[in-house]
């Protein structure tokens, strides 16, 4: 009855806001970078199959500074059971965040390969700490329920979610939840507002910085580029300390503040403001989740995902009288401002 009362309120504060619902911004298609590409969908293109499996060196042993281990490159790779460098930085993982089920059928990967042993992710996932446990329980159940599909279906790790939620036992599901809604969120992504932003190249559903005779740079256009702050340590060693840069347009972070805090869009136009709903420090309210410090990248695939009715969680009504009003400008600088606020 409390969620249904919440519910009821927001609702009604949205719509004496919003007015009438239109109808869902095609526009361009899915921003390719936020999906990690760096062109648009092909029309007709097929859902992409997970990676393959890569055969990896298991002789040389790397090492981190900071970490009393070493690993070698098969080992930090592990889909079931992938290297912790810093395990003193987090609770003790239950067996499905450390090691998964290789027994499965499909087989469920770790949580922690994806997510690192923290949470924090990386931009082509998302970041799941300083969630609620009702929030997170939700997410699961939608990923279950093929409530949480990708707009752009060269981006594999959308369904693969959804098969190892299938897979997963309700036991196991719990046990992760309690694990990742025990880790505070905290800061992760530097936003950097700036015309030019270093070359870079799209690889495994993010942006890494090019090297040596490659390197330079380029305009930022009407993209976000989120790309590791090491390239090396972030794909190569997956140094779960190691966080990332956004570079934004110049002025975006002014046009997502009024978006923002004030409900004012691009175009002049008036939308619920997002503190509403996600309160004051968009940290979020009960079942409503945190946005601050989130990847821009993550932000902007679940505004559009929603946007055009690929992500039909229980909650995602609520947001559609607002999105219906939302240009693509719009989402990049919501995301922008929000990235840039302190977890």
């Amino acid at each position: 009855m409390k969620h249904q009362l919440f519910a009821v309120a927001i609702a009604l504060s949205l719509a004496t806001v919003t007015g009438a619902v239109t109808t869902a911004r095609a526009e361009d298609g899915p921003p390719p970078w936020a999906y990690g590409f760096a062109t648009p969908v092909p029309p007709g293109t097929p859902q992409a199959p997970p990676n393959p499996a890569q055969v990896l060196d298991s002789v040389t042993q790397h090492t981190l500074p900071g970490s009393k281990l070493s690993f070698s490159r098969a080992q930090i790779a592990n889909r079931y059971g992938p290297a912790d460098w810093f395990p003193e930085d987090h609770p003790t993982m239950p067996e499905a965040v450390a090691r998964g089920r290789v027994s499965a059928q499909p087989t469920i990967y770790a949580c922690s390969l994806c997510h690192y042993p923290n949470g924090k992710g990386r931009p082509e996932n998302a970041n799941i700490t300083g969630l609620t446990y009702e929030y997170f329980m939700q997410q699961m159940m939608d990923f279950r329920n093929g409530a949480r599909k990708t707009s752009d279906p060269r981006k594999p790790n959308t369904q693969l979610m959804a098969a190892f939620t299938k897979t997963m036992t309700d036991e196991e599901i719990r046990e992760a939840t309690r694990y990742f809604t025990s880790i505070p969120a905290s800061p992760w992504i530097k936003v950097v507002e700036s015309a030019t932003v270093p070359k870079t190249k799209a690889q495994g559903g993010m942006f890494l910085t090019l090297e040596g005779a490659e390197a330079g740079s380029e305009s930022i256009g009407e993209r976000i580029i989120e790309t590791p702050v090491s390239a090396h340590d972030t794909e190569y060693l997956r140094n779960s300390r190691s966080g990332f840069i956004a570079y934004v347009p110049p002025g975006s972070l002014k046009k997502g503040e009024d978006l923002v805090l004030n409900g004012v869009t691009a175009g002049g136009g008036k939308v619920t403001a997002c503190t509403v709903c996600h309160g004051p420090g968009l940290r979020g309210m009960g079942p409503v989740p945190t946005l601050a410090g989130r990847s821009p990248s993550y932000l902007v695939r679940q505004l559009y995902d929603m946007q055009h009715g690929n992500r039909n969680g229980a909650w995602t009504p609520l947001m559609a009288p607002v999105l219906a009003n939302l240009s693509s400008d719009d989402l990049l600088a919501a995301a922008a401002y929000l990235t840039s606020l302190t977890p």
